[in-house]
Parts: C-alpha cells; structure tokens; sequence
C-alpha cells in the first residue's frame, strides 16, 4: 500500500513539475506599461509601427502578458500620403500600471501632465529598472518621435528616423524615462520629447545614452 501511495505522490509531483516547465512566463498581475528590455538590434529600425507594435507584442508574451494588445508610445511623420500619427491617439484609455502593480497614469491627459512615471516606476516586461542618467552605461533615451502633448511633429525634419525604418542618417525624438538631464529644464524632465538623437544606429543612440528602447502599452 506504501509503494502505491509513493508513486501516485511520485506521479503527481512529476506531473506538477512538467506543467511548470511547459507553462510560459508568469503573468504580470495587471500589467499595462513597461520599457522594453532591448531594441530591435538595428538602432531605430523596427520595420515601421507594425514592427514595433510586434516588438512591444513580443516581450509582452515572453513575460506572460500576451493576452493584452501592446502598442509602441510612437509618432510617424505624414509620409507618401498617409497622415501622420499621434502616439497618444495609439495606446488605448489606461489606467496603466507597470509589472510591479503601480499606476503610472489613469488616463491619456494625466500621462501628459502630471503621470507618475520615473527611473523607479518605468520597469521593464520582466519588472527590472532600466540604468539612468548616472549609471553605466546610462540607457535613459527612450525613441518616442513625439511632442510633449504626445503628438507628431509637423514640416519636413525627420524626428522619427523614417518612421522607424532607418539604422543609419536622420534623427528621432527621445525621451527621458529618469526625468534626468544636462540640466534642470523641463526638456530634461520629459519622458517623451527631451532632445533629438545624433542619428538611427544603435552606435548613435548609445552616444546620447540609449539603447533603441521603447514604451509599451496595452490599449485594450
């Protein structure tokens, strides 16, 4: 009786065991918001909004968080006909919350005013905080291609380093997820539209102190 006891335990437990190991990431508990952990490994190229949206998509399901609709916080410029896009108009109503359960906004208005979103509240899909202005190397040039109020940029200078489709000349507004810069201004203090990069590579976003990141949202 001993030894059939044993294995039916001995059974459950391995059972237990291999639904753990083919189980994906564990969810994160509201998750809404997060920095992506890395670029596309081409600078600012990401294949257009498309290929950012995947990105955000991608990290989102790696860390258990799939089943939300994730959108990258990017503007595009009007381009070959089409209009140009406002970030803000593409990352749904909020509230948004981080994997670490903390509210970064409620709506779209407050996350372009007064939002909580900091070095210590902008996480990373797996909860990690990214390195700021002061660490090494300092990763705090987030691309956003955005005004402060979260819309496009209008004429003809590219600040979305063609529409996210360039790894080499043209530039990209970048944001500040530290809140952190040169100087106490508010171009220093913004998450979104801080200064233009120095170009699209990965060789000059991190000449500036980035690494091609991203903000994600779920706009569902």
């Amino acid at each position: 009786m001993y030894s059939s006891i044993r294995g039916v335990v001995l059974v459950s437990m391995a059972a237990a065991v291999l639904g753990a190991c083919s189980t994906p990431g564990t969810p994160k508990s509201g998750m809404s918001f997060f920095v992506t952990s890395t670029g596309s490994g081409k600078g600012a190229d990401f294949g257009g909004l498309a290929g950012a949206d995947r990105h955000c998509q991608s990290l989102a399901a790696a860390a258990g968080a799939g089943n939300r609709t994730w959108r990258a916080y990017l503007s595009t410029s009007a381009a070959g006909g089409a209009p140009a896009v406002n970030a803000r108009d593409r990352i749904g109503r909020g509230p948004w919350q981080n994997a670490a359960s903390v509210t970064i906004a409620h709506n779209v208005d407050e996350l372009h005013g007064a939002n909580n979103l900091n070095k210590q509240t902008a996480l990373t899909e797996t909860g990690m905080m990214v390195n700021g202005r002061g660490d090494t190397p300092n990763r705090h040039d987030i691309l956003t291609g955005s005004q402060p109020d979260g819309t496009a940029f209008s004429g003809s200078t590219d600040t979305t380093c063609g529409n996210w489709t360039r790894s080499g000349a043209g530039s990209a507004m970048l944001g500040h997820h530290d809140r952190l810069g040169l100087q106490d201004d508010e171009p220093s203090r913004s998450w979104n539209s801080s200064h233009p990069s120095g170009g699209c590579s990965d060789e000059a976003l991190r000449a500036t102190g980035g690494a091609g990141l991203l903000y994600c949202f779920a706009a569902d």
